[in-house]
Parts: structure tokens; sequence; C-alpha cells
């Protein structure tokens, strides 16, 4: 069994816990491997409220949210990123509470020239968790801001966990969705994941200071800097190992996995599969390595 990254963070679902003065966070009701304890939608303002993160479309959710809302307006419902754990409620609580839901676009935008090629060729898979049905109000660009009494929000745009993933600074703290987390490194599944840009947006973020990031799973992080250092240099020790298990002769993905994650719960190895696929196809970017025959999925690679 697989230690707790974080024994000390236990929430209870659908309570309004304070972070800061202003700042409220709410657990969905989703536990799993790959939600932690499950989504954390967080609620800015007093009297005026931007709801970041919905979460998942659950009647005990939708609740909770309104409960913590009370006679407060809500100005603004915003969207990190359409997959089913964040998104799918944001329609439900907009028309409760009569609010413009705000993300960077539907579930298709943002990816790289690549991916969108790669999801148009249907070869690699992907579109775990994906919520197809999601459509904002309102569109986000990188650098818009959006504001209410009390606060205000500028929106990132930091694809890589998925490609229309948005992060929210408030000051110097950071919603970040699930690019950064402190439990675990964050799924890149292609073409919905895209690491050649997971890599840039946690660079971007290496570029201002931060005091601290409220992630989309798990406890806040503290020490935003570290966790940023952290992140990059395990996905380049991924890389190296994915090229030193290359050494042996072509692979694909799934085998490739199971040599490298060999501490990865079998449950999980399709995962790390497709986390492995996300850097075989940034490897192939670089002419690092290239497919035996056509890019996908199942493809063995080989070195160059």
């Amino acid at each position: 069994m697989m230690q707790d990254p974080q024994p000390d963070f236990r929430p209870l679902p659908g309570h309004a816990e304070p972070l800061a003065p202003g700042l409220r966070r709410v657990l969905a009701p989703n536990p799993s491997p790959m939600t932690f304890r499950g989504t954390n939608t967080y609620l800015l303002g007093e009297d005026d409220l931007a709801i970041i993160d919905p979460g998942p479309n659950t009647d005990s959710h939708l609740n909770a949210l309104l409960a913590a809302i009370g006679t407060a307006k809500v100005s603004a419902i915003l969207v990190t990123h359409a997959h089913v754990d964040h998104s799918p409620l944001a329609r439900p609580l907009a028309d409760r509470v009569g609010a413009p839901v705000y993300a960077f676009s539907d579930a298709s935008g943002g990816r790289s020239p690549v991916m969108q090629q790669l999801a148009q060729s249907g070869l690699v898979g992907g579109g775990e968790g994906v919520d197809a049905a999601f459509v904002p109000d309102l569109r986000l660009a990188d650098g818009d801001r959006v504001s209410g009494n009390g606060w205000s929000l500028r929106a990132l745009h930091t694809p890589g966990h998925f490609g229309n993933h948005l992060s929210f600074a408030w000051g110097d703290m950071l919603f970040c969705g699930d690019l950064v987390m402190g439990w675990a490194s964050s799924l890149v599944s292609p073409p919905d994941g895209d690491l050649t840009d997971f890599m840039a947006s946690c660079r971007r973020l290496q570029g201002q200071d931060w005091s601290v990031f409220h992630s989309g799973h798990g406890a806040p992080i503290t020490d935003p800097m570290v966790r940023l250092d952290w992140l990059i240099t395990h996905r380049l020790a991924r890389e190296a190992a994915v090229l030193d298990a290359l050494a042996d002769g072509p692979a694909t993905s799934a085998a490739l996995a199971a040599r490298i994650y060999t501490e990865t719960p079998p449950a999980l190895l399709p995962a790390a599969a497709r986390n492995v696929l996300a850097h075989l196809i940034d490897l192939h970017g670089k002419n690092v390595v290239f497919p035996e025959g056509p890019l996908s999925a199942e493809a063995a690679f080989r070195l160059t």
C-alpha cells in the first residue's frame, strides 16, 4: 500500500473551511486515486463571491456550496479546466445563483498544433475524464482579469495537464488547478495533456514570487517554488529513465511504464503509461526518439 502523502489533510466534505481572510474551501465528496480526498472548490470574497472550480455535478456538493454562499452575491464561476471532477457543476450552480461561467474555452481548446493533429488522428487515445459538454459563458484569454467587490483575479493560461487549463492569480496567491499539486504529480495524457506545454507552464510560474498555491486537490502548497523545482526535476528524471530504457531497444509506452514505474500499484499503471506516452511525444518533437510506424498509443519507439 502506498504511503499517504498528506496524512494531516483531512477536511470534512461539504464544510466551508476558512483558509485566509476572504477565502474558504469546500471539499467535494469525490475521493479517488486520481482526485485524492476530492475536488477543492474555492469561495473567494465576502458579500460578493467568485467560485473557483465548482466540481462534480452532485446534489450534495451543490447543496453544500449553496449553503456556504448563503445570501452573498456570486459574480463569477471560474473553471480551471474541463475535467469531470472540476467543471460539470458549473452550469447547475450558475442556474441557481445567476452568475456567468468563465473559462479559457470548451474542452477542446488550448491544444498545441501537435496535440490538435493527434486529436484529429484518433490514434493516441486519451479523453480520460473529459467534460466534453462543457461550454463557458465567457472566455478568458491569458492576462484577462475578473473582479468583484474586494477581489480581483488574473487569468494565466497554463496548459499541460489539459489544453484549456487556466490558473488564477490573487495577488501573490495562485489557484493552480491540477497543474501543480502537493500530494502527487499531475497526469499528462495526450492529446488533452501536453508535456511540452506542462514544462513551459511550470517554468513560467517560476518567474513570479508566490506565497501559496491552492490546487485542485490536496492541501495548500506553502512552498510553491520548491514544489515547482521538484515537478520539473521529477519530469526530467522520468525523461532520463525513458531514454535509458530505450537504449535497450524499441518499446511501447506501456512496456516502458512497467519498467520505470516499479513502485506504482498495477491499477495505476495505465495512467503511468499515458505519462510515458506524453514524454515520448515530447521527445519525438525534439527529434530524440521516433515511432516505428504511425505515431500512436500502441507504437513502439526507438532512439534516433
